[in-house]
Protein backbone atom coordinates (compact mmCIF):
# COMPACT_ATOMS: atom_id res chain seq x y z
CA UNK A 1 0.00 0.00 0.00
CA UNK A 2 1.04 3.70 -0.64
CA UNK A 3 1.64 5.29 2.74
CA UNK A 4 2.79 8.96 3.63
CA UNK A 5 0.16 10.26 0.70
CA UNK A 6 -0.57 13.63 1.42
CA UNK A 7 -4.53 13.88 0.58
CA UNK A 8 -5.21 16.50 -0.92
CA UNK A 9 -8.73 17.76 -0.39
CA UNK A 10 -10.87 19.72 -2.99
CA UNK A 11 -14.31 21.42 -3.80
CA UNK A 12 -15.96 19.92 -6.22
CA UNK A 13 -15.76 22.34 -9.36
CA UNK A 14 -14.40 22.19 -12.49
CA UNK A 15 -11.24 22.19 -11.48
CA UNK A 16 -11.22 19.42 -9.13
CA UNK A 17 -13.47 17.37 -12.29
CA UNK A 18 -10.11 18.13 -13.94
CA UNK A 19 -7.17 17.03 -11.06
CA UNK A 20 -9.09 13.90 -10.79
CA UNK A 21 -9.12 13.51 -14.50
CA UNK A 22 -5.36 13.56 -14.33
CA UNK A 23 -5.16 11.92 -10.67
CA UNK A 24 -6.80 8.77 -12.16
CA UNK A 25 -4.61 8.64 -15.40
CA UNK A 26 -1.71 8.61 -13.85
CA UNK A 27 -3.10 5.46 -11.31
CA UNK A 28 -3.95 7.87 -8.60
CA UNK A 29 -6.93 7.19 -5.93
CA UNK A 30 -9.51 9.72 -5.61
CA UNK A 31 -12.67 9.45 -3.42
CA UNK A 32 -15.82 11.59 -4.87
CA UNK A 33 -19.45 11.68 -4.21
CA UNK A 34 -22.20 9.73 -5.88
CA UNK A 35 -25.72 9.77 -5.17
CA UNK A 36 -25.44 6.71 -2.85
CA UNK A 37 -22.53 6.97 -0.97
CA UNK A 38 -18.57 8.35 -1.51
CA UNK A 39 -16.79 6.40 -3.75
CA UNK A 40 -13.00 5.57 -4.10
CA UNK A 41 -11.74 5.35 -7.46
CA UNK A 42 -9.23 3.55 -9.54
CA UNK A 43 -8.67 3.77 -13.69
CA UNK A 44 -10.20 0.52 -13.80
CA UNK A 45 -8.19 -0.72 -16.87
CA UNK A 46 -5.18 0.04 -14.29
CA UNK A 47 -4.09 -3.18 -12.28
CA UNK A 48 -1.60 -1.84 -10.17
CA UNK A 49 -3.57 1.47 -9.41
CA UNK A 50 -6.76 -1.24 -8.22
CA UNK A 51 -4.12 -3.28 -6.22
CA UNK A 52 -2.92 -0.39 -4.58
CA UNK A 53 -7.39 0.73 -4.10
CA UNK A 54 -7.66 -2.64 -2.06
CA UNK A 55 -4.37 -2.05 -0.37
CA UNK A 56 -5.67 1.72 0.70
CA UNK A 57 -9.46 0.11 1.83
CA UNK A 58 -8.32 -3.33 3.31
CA UNK A 59 -10.51 -5.27 0.98
CA UNK A 60 -10.23 -9.06 0.37
CA UNK A 61 -9.08 -9.15 -3.22
CA UNK A 62 -11.46 -11.83 -4.12
CA UNK A 63 -14.44 -9.16 -3.14
CA UNK A 64 -14.97 -7.31 -6.88
CA UNK A 65 -15.70 -4.32 -7.66
CA UNK A 66 -17.85 -2.02 -9.74
CA UNK A 67 -17.04 -0.19 -13.41
CA UNK A 68 -19.19 3.30 -12.82
CA UNK A 69 -19.01 4.80 -16.36
CA UNK A 70 -20.48 8.03 -18.23
CA UNK A 71 -22.89 6.98 -20.31
CA UNK A 72 -24.40 3.45 -21.90
CA UNK A 73 -22.04 3.26 -24.60
CA UNK A 74 -19.46 3.22 -22.61
CA UNK A 75 -20.95 0.09 -20.64
CA UNK A 76 -22.06 -1.11 -23.52
CA UNK A 77 -17.92 -1.43 -23.97
CA UNK A 78 -17.22 -3.22 -20.96
CA UNK A 79 -20.42 -5.61 -20.62
CA UNK A 80 -22.75 -7.91 -23.07
CA UNK A 81 -26.83 -6.49 -22.72
CA UNK A 82 -29.25 -8.77 -23.34
CA UNK A 83 -32.93 -6.68 -24.16
CA UNK A 84 -33.77 -7.47 -20.28
CA UNK A 85 -30.75 -5.46 -18.90
CA UNK A 86 -30.78 -3.06 -21.44
CA UNK A 87 -34.55 -2.82 -20.27
CA UNK A 88 -33.16 -2.01 -17.06
CA UNK A 89 -30.56 0.45 -18.15
CA UNK A 90 -32.76 2.46 -20.06
CA UNK A 91 -35.10 2.53 -17.38
CA UNK A 92 -33.13 3.39 -14.30
CA UNK A 93 -29.79 5.07 -15.49
CA UNK A 94 -27.92 7.21 -14.19
CA UNK A 95 -29.16 5.42 -10.56
CA UNK A 96 -28.41 3.55 -8.02
CA UNK A 97 -28.94 0.52 -9.95
CA UNK A 98 -25.59 -1.69 -10.94
CA UNK A 99 -26.31 -4.57 -13.57
CA UNK A 100 -23.87 -6.96 -13.42
CA UNK A 101 -23.81 -8.92 -17.20
CA UNK A 102 -21.40 -10.87 -19.11
CA UNK A 103 -17.85 -9.19 -20.00
CA UNK A 104 -17.42 -8.32 -23.71
CA UNK A 105 -14.69 -9.84 -25.72
CA UNK A 106 -12.54 -6.40 -25.38
CA UNK A 107 -13.49 -5.72 -21.95
CA UNK A 108 -10.86 -3.53 -20.45
CA UNK A 109 -11.95 -3.97 -17.10
CA UNK A 110 -8.84 -5.56 -15.06
CA UNK A 111 -9.10 -9.15 -14.24
CA UNK A 112 -8.50 -7.88 -10.70
CA UNK A 113 -11.40 -5.80 -10.50
CA UNK A 114 -13.84 -8.78 -11.64
CA UNK A 115 -12.15 -10.93 -9.14
CA UNK A 116 -11.77 -13.28 -11.61
CA UNK A 117 -15.12 -13.61 -12.72
CA UNK A 118 -16.36 -13.90 -16.20
CA UNK A 119 -19.14 -11.21 -15.27
CA UNK A 120 -18.57 -7.51 -14.54
CA UNK A 121 -20.61 -5.10 -12.43
CA UNK A 122 -21.24 -1.62 -14.33
CA UNK A 123 -23.25 1.89 -13.11
CA UNK A 124 -23.53 5.41 -14.25
CA UNK A 125 -24.04 7.08 -11.14
CA UNK A 126 -26.48 9.74 -10.93
CA UNK A 127 -24.18 12.50 -9.67
CA UNK A 128 -22.92 15.98 -10.92
CA UNK A 129 -19.51 15.13 -9.73
CA UNK A 130 -19.21 11.69 -10.90
CA UNK A 131 -20.29 12.89 -14.22
CA UNK A 132 -18.08 15.21 -14.50
CA UNK A 133 -15.04 13.64 -13.87
CA UNK A 134 -15.93 10.13 -15.56
CA UNK A 135 -16.37 12.39 -18.47
CA UNK A 136 -12.83 13.96 -17.63
CA UNK A 137 -11.39 10.88 -17.37
CA UNK A 138 -13.18 9.28 -20.33
CA UNK A 139 -12.99 5.85 -19.15
CA UNK A 140 -14.09 3.58 -16.64
CA UNK A 141 -13.40 3.84 -12.98
CA UNK A 142 -14.12 1.23 -9.97
CA UNK A 143 -15.37 3.26 -6.87
CA UNK A 144 -16.20 0.74 -3.73
CA UNK A 145 -17.06 2.88 -0.90
CA UNK A 146 -14.67 5.16 -0.17
CA UNK A 147 -13.76 3.90 3.55
CA UNK A 148 -11.91 0.83 5.61
CA UNK A 149 -13.32 -2.26 4.47
CA UNK A 150 -15.89 -3.39 6.66
CA UNK A 151 -16.22 0.45 8.13
CA UNK A 152 -19.65 2.26 7.89
CA UNK A 153 -19.99 3.30 4.73
CA UNK A 154 -19.03 7.10 3.90
CA UNK A 155 -21.84 9.94 3.31
CA UNK A 156 -19.95 12.87 3.42
CA UNK A 157 -16.31 14.04 2.14
CA UNK A 158 -15.11 14.28 6.25
CA UNK A 159 -16.01 10.37 6.79
CA UNK A 160 -13.81 9.76 3.71
CA UNK A 161 -10.72 11.50 5.36
CA UNK A 162 -11.36 10.48 9.13
CA UNK A 163 -10.27 6.48 7.14
CA UNK A 164 -8.26 7.08 4.41
CA UNK A 165 -6.24 10.22 5.10
CA UNK A 166 -2.75 9.44 4.11
CA UNK A 167 -3.84 6.37 2.44
CA UNK A 168 -5.09 8.10 -0.93
CA UNK A 169 -4.03 11.09 -3.24
CA UNK A 170 -7.53 12.93 -3.12
CA UNK A 171 -10.83 13.80 -1.81
CA UNK A 172 -13.58 15.82 -4.00
CA UNK A 173 -15.93 17.59 -1.94
CA UNK A 174 -19.27 17.35 -3.28
CA UNK A 175 -21.59 17.64 0.06
CA UNK A 176 -23.79 15.41 1.58
CA UNK A 177 -25.15 12.30 -0.47
CA UNK A 178 -28.28 11.91 -1.43
CA UNK A 179 -30.03 8.36 -1.14
CA UNK A 180 -27.52 7.38 1.68
CA UNK A 181 -27.29 3.57 1.26
CA UNK A 182 -25.10 1.37 -1.95
CA UNK A 183 -26.86 1.09 -5.19
CA UNK A 184 -28.74 -2.07 -5.63
CA UNK A 185 -27.06 -4.79 -7.15
CA UNK A 186 -29.15 -7.42 -9.60
CA UNK A 187 -27.57 -9.96 -11.51
CA UNK A 188 -28.73 -10.01 -15.12
CA UNK A 189 -28.43 -13.92 -15.15
CA UNK A 190 -30.82 -16.56 -16.63
CA UNK A 191 -33.60 -15.48 -13.59
CA UNK A 192 -32.47 -11.81 -12.59
CA UNK A 193 -30.94 -12.08 -8.78
CA UNK A 194 -31.21 -9.80 -6.72
CA UNK A 195 -27.22 -9.44 -5.42
CA UNK A 196 -27.65 -6.73 -3.14
CA UNK A 197 -30.71 -4.95 -1.83
CA UNK A 198 -29.82 -0.79 -2.51
CA UNK A 199 -30.78 2.71 -3.50
CA UNK A 200 -33.35 1.24 -5.80
CA UNK A 201 -36.40 -0.80 -4.55
CA UNK A 202 -37.25 -4.67 -5.76
CA UNK A 203 -40.87 -3.43 -6.75
CA UNK A 204 -39.82 -0.69 -9.16
CA UNK A 205 -37.35 -2.94 -10.59
CA UNK A 206 -40.11 -5.80 -10.49
CA UNK A 207 -42.65 -3.06 -12.36
CA UNK A 208 -40.07 -2.74 -15.26
CA UNK A 209 -39.29 -6.57 -15.26
CA UNK A 210 -42.78 -7.48 -15.04
CA UNK A 211 -41.42 -10.43 -12.73
CA UNK A 212 -40.33 -11.24 -9.24
CA UNK A 213 -36.75 -11.07 -8.71
CA UNK A 214 -34.81 -14.10 -7.52
CA UNK A 215 -32.48 -14.47 -4.54
CA UNK A 216 -29.03 -15.86 -4.23
CA UNK A 217 -28.68 -18.90 -2.74
CA UNK A 218 -27.61 -18.42 1.29
CA UNK A 219 -24.48 -20.48 1.14
CA UNK A 220 -22.84 -17.76 -1.09
CA UNK A 221 -23.30 -14.83 1.55
CA UNK A 222 -20.08 -15.80 3.83
CA UNK A 223 -17.09 -14.18 4.46
CA UNK A 224 -15.24 -17.51 3.09
CA UNK A 225 -16.88 -18.11 0.20
CA UNK A 226 -16.30 -15.80 -3.70
CA UNK A 227 -18.60 -13.32 -4.16
CA UNK A 228 -20.82 -12.73 -6.71
CA UNK A 229 -21.20 -9.34 -6.42
CA UNK A 230 -19.63 -6.40 -4.58
CA UNK A 231 -21.09 -5.74 -0.91
CA UNK A 232 -22.24 -9.55 -0.56
CA UNK A 233 -19.88 -10.41 2.57
CA UNK A 234 -21.62 -11.17 5.37
CA UNK A 235 -19.79 -8.92 7.96
CA UNK A 236 -19.58 -5.42 6.14
CA UNK A 237 -21.01 -1.45 6.84
CA UNK A 238 -19.65 -2.12 10.95
CA UNK A 239 -19.03 0.61 13.31
CA UNK A 240 -16.86 -0.60 16.45
CA UNK A 241 -19.58 -0.93 18.50
CA UNK A 242 -21.77 -4.59 18.72
CA UNK A 243 -24.84 -3.85 16.83
CA UNK A 244 -28.07 -5.54 18.63
CA UNK A 245 -31.01 -5.10 16.03
CA UNK A 246 -34.81 -5.04 16.96
CA UNK A 247 -34.53 -3.79 20.07
CA UNK A 248 -37.28 -3.27 22.45
CA UNK A 249 -35.74 -1.74 24.93
CA UNK A 250 -32.47 -0.18 25.21
CA UNK A 251 -29.49 -0.01 28.15
CA UNK A 252 -27.84 2.49 29.79
CA UNK A 253 -24.26 1.72 28.18
CA UNK A 254 -26.14 1.32 24.89
CA UNK A 255 -26.83 3.90 21.95
CA UNK A 256 -30.13 4.04 20.02
CA UNK A 257 -30.83 4.17 16.73
CA UNK A 258 -34.00 4.87 16.75
CA UNK A 259 -36.60 4.93 14.05
CA UNK A 260 -40.14 6.66 14.14
CA UNK A 261 -41.90 7.43 17.30
CA UNK A 262 -39.41 5.96 19.87
CA UNK A 263 -41.15 5.06 23.44
CA UNK A 264 -38.34 2.43 24.31
CA UNK A 265 -38.02 1.43 28.21
CA UNK A 266 -34.46 2.62 29.21
CA UNK A 267 -34.19 5.74 26.60
CA UNK A 268 -33.71 8.52 29.00
CA UNK A 269 -30.96 6.77 30.46
CA UNK A 270 -29.23 5.91 26.68
CA UNK A 271 -25.53 6.51 26.29
CA UNK A 272 -26.48 8.78 22.85
CA UNK A 273 -29.92 8.45 21.09
CA UNK A 274 -30.53 9.07 17.17
CA UNK A 275 -33.59 9.29 14.85
CA UNK A 276 -32.99 7.96 11.57
CA UNK A 277 -36.46 9.44 10.73
CA UNK A 278 -39.05 10.51 13.92
CA UNK A 279 -41.92 10.17 11.14
CA UNK A 280 -41.07 7.04 10.11
CA UNK A 281 -40.03 7.93 6.07
CA UNK A 282 -37.60 4.97 4.93
CA UNK A 283 -35.91 7.75 2.52
CA UNK A 284 -34.68 9.90 5.21
CA UNK A 285 -33.77 6.60 7.40
CA UNK A 286 -31.56 5.51 4.17
CA UNK A 287 -29.68 9.08 3.54
CA UNK A 288 -29.17 8.68 7.17
CA UNK A 289 -28.11 5.67 8.38
CA UNK A 290 -24.67 5.30 7.49
CA UNK A 291 -23.73 8.78 9.33
CA UNK A 292 -25.97 8.38 12.10
CA UNK A 293 -23.87 5.06 12.83
CA UNK A 294 -20.76 6.85 12.16
CA UNK A 295 -21.81 9.74 15.11
CA UNK A 296 -23.18 6.73 17.68
CA UNK A 297 -20.15 5.02 16.94
CA UNK A 298 -17.98 7.63 17.78
CA UNK A 299 -19.74 7.98 21.65
CA UNK A 300 -18.06 4.87 22.13
CA UNK A 301 -21.24 2.82 23.56
CA UNK A 302 -21.05 -0.68 24.32
CA UNK A 303 -23.33 -1.78 21.45
CA UNK A 304 -26.01 0.15 18.98
CA UNK A 305 -29.75 -0.97 19.76
CA UNK A 306 -31.31 -0.31 16.45
CA UNK A 307 -35.08 -0.52 16.54
CA UNK A 308 -37.40 -2.35 14.04
CA UNK A 309 -37.25 -1.48 10.60
CA UNK A 310 -40.46 -2.61 7.64
CA UNK A 311 -38.94 -4.93 5.66
CA UNK A 312 -40.39 -2.72 2.44
CA UNK A 313 -39.16 -0.39 -0.06
CA UNK A 314 -35.93 1.03 1.00
CA UNK A 315 -36.29 -0.76 3.98
CA UNK A 316 -35.12 -3.86 2.75
CA UNK A 317 -31.61 -2.24 1.72
CA UNK A 318 -31.35 -0.69 5.26
CA UNK A 319 -32.01 -3.74 7.46
CA UNK A 320 -29.49 -5.92 4.54
CA UNK A 321 -26.70 -3.23 5.89
CA UNK A 322 -28.00 -3.44 10.04
CA UNK A 323 -27.99 -7.39 9.41
CA UNK A 324 -24.27 -6.90 7.69
CA UNK A 325 -23.34 -4.70 10.43
CA UNK A 326 -24.44 -7.10 13.37
CA UNK A 327 -22.64 -9.96 12.51
CA UNK A 328 -20.06 -11.16 14.77
CA UNK A 329 -16.15 -10.46 14.03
Amino acid sequence: MKTGLETLILPAGEAASEAAARTLAAGGLVAFPTETVYGLGADAANATAIAHLYAAKGRPAFNPLIAHVADLTAARRIGRFDARALRLAEAFWPGPLTLVVPKTDACPVADLATAGLDTVAIRIPAHPVAEAILHAFGGAVVAPSANISGHVSPTLAAHVESDLSGRIDLIVDGGPVEVGVESTILGCFEAPMLLRPGGLSRERIEAVLGAPLSRPPADVESDDSQPLAPGMLASHYAPRATVRLDAREVASDEALLAFGPAHLPGLEAAAAVMNLSPTADLDEAAANLFGYLRLLDAKTPRAIAVMPIPEEGLGEAINDRLRRAAVAR
